[in-house]
């Protein structure tokens, strides 16, 4: 499968970029100053017909950061994190006042997630 963009996705990703919530800002503001392996994030990233709110390409590591709308988005939802998942990408969902009001064990999490990824990739390139 590939992981062509969409035009009108891409378009899509430069307008939130633009207009981040405060919970994307505050998460972004930790995710561009650490790096754990040389690995980066990329904020509103478009992946085929959708926007993800931050992702890890080499590791193929999505982070959504979902606010009271996504309550009403529950099907969408599900049906965006199957299309990620067939694309090889993992997904860590996060509501919007878990990193308001505890930014350490979402980052925590996080990490977590990244060396657990980097080990599965460096165990797979040794096999």
């Amino acid at each position: 499968m590939s992981d062509h963009t969409y035009p009108h996705t891409a378009r899509f990703a430069h307008d939130l970029r633009a207009n981040p919530t405060l919970a994307e800002i505050r998460l972004w503001s930790v995710l561009r100053k650490r790096q754990r392996a040389g690995i980066r994030f990329r904020r509103q990233h478009a992946i085929g017909p959708f926007v993800v709110d931050f992702c890890a390409p080499r590791l193929k590591l999505v982070i959504e950061v979902d606010g009271g709308q996504h309550v009403d988005l529950h099907e969408y939802d599900q049906r965006r994190t199957a299309y990620l998942a067939a694309h090889g990408y993992r997904v860590l969902r996060f509501w919007n006042n878990q990193i308001m009001d505890d930014l350490n064990a979402v980052v925590i999490t996080i990490e977590n997630a990244v060396d657990k990824l980097i080990e599965e990739k460096n165990n797979h390139t040794k096999e």
